[in-house]
């Protein structure tokens, strides 16, 4: 019988802007068991500025800052759990229960040194959203106010890349997922990730309430997110790259520093996708994807851009 289990955060369960195989699990569990895992956001310079603003940061984020911890990268992830029995060529099948707001606030903000036009904006802004657990809303502070509908997900859920990668920043996601910022992943869908340690060792972080396809100025609404994890191995699958499934689509996904290689990537996964799953040869599938697949820009910001493939369910199978 499947078993739940919680991971709160603490100094001890998280670690911030780095993956690395060398990281001791903070907990390992049966496949099938599912995991609820607190995710924290915001960096102290965040919650100075949100101080400013009389908006109080979660006690386990400001536990987590007068800790002092190290600093490595942009995220901070809760994890790694580890899965019993998973090994590498085996795939760590991620269901996404549910998310739970774990804020009453976030934030979105732009830097001269990152986003998609910082030669337009070579300045720092920050916005404070409010956020509306009962309406599961967030509020734009920007004319006369906008109320966006949330739809939560997880920017960074990935597992421990391989060993000889060494410790890698959260920054660009790759081969083990990461910093995939994909907002089709959300509650309800499905991350299906290669698994390259034992343990395959899961975190995740970088919660946001709502984001645009592109996440154009390099925010979304980043705020706290508790998910609810369902970890389940499937054994031998030699799955080489991050895909997912949402309750509508079929999601295939393409990493590169050039959006076009980017492009590329997606396509060619889900060209290899639909074959596999088909009787179709790769030039129908080809075709079929000039028919009737979506292609969007996932994110422009990672170093590592993103394209992401939709295939409607039913179409082919």
């Amino acid at each position: 019988m499947a078993t739940t289990h919680h991971v709160a955060a603490t100094p001890e369960t998280i670690h911030w802007g780095t993956f690395d195989a060398s990281f001791t699990p903070v907990l390992e569990v049966e496949s099938g068991d599912l995991v609820v895992m607190q995710c924290i956001s915001g960096p102290p310079e965040v919650l100075a500025e949100a101080a400013k603003h009389g908006l109080k940061p979660r006690p386990e984020l400001a536990a987590y800052h007068a800790s002092k911890p190290p600093r490595l990268g942009p995220h901070i992830l809760t994890g790694p759990v580890a899965v019993k029995g998973a090994m590498p060529g085996d795939t760590l099948r991620v269901d996404i229960e549910k998310i739970d707001l774990g804020a009453d606030w976030g934030y979105c903000g732009f830097t001269p040194l990152g986003g998609t036009l910082p030669e337009d904006f070579p300045y720092r802004r920050r916005l404070f959203l409010p956020v509306d657990h009962e309406n599961r809303t967030g509020h734009v502070p920007i004319g006369p106010g906008i109320d966006l509908p949330l739809a939560p997900f997880f920017g960074v859920m990935g597992v421990a890349p391989p060993a000889d990668w060494g410790g890698i920043s959260t920054k660009e996601p790759r081969a083990h997922g990461g910093n995939l910022d994909n907002k089709e992943i959300g509650e309800g869908a499905t991350l299906f990730l290669p698994v390259h340690v034992p343990g395959a060792n899961f975190s995740a972080g970088d919660g946001h309430g709502v984001q645009g396809d592109g996440e154009v100025c390099i925010n979304a609404l980043e705020m706290c997110l508790t998910g609810h994890f369902r970890l389940t191995l499937e054994k031998g699958t030699q799955l080489a790259y991050p895909r997912a499934e949402s309750r509508t689509h079929f999601i295939t996904m393409g990493m590169h520093e050039d959006l076009d290689e980017a492009m590329k990537k997606a396509l060619r996964q889900m060209i290899a996708f639909i074959t596999s799953r088909s009787n179709l040869s790769a030039a129908d599938a080809y075709q079929f994807c000039s028919l009737a697949v979506d292609f969007h820009v996932t994110q422009t910001v990672n170093g590592e851009k993103g394209v992401h493939g939709l295939l409607k369910k039913g179409l082919l199978f």
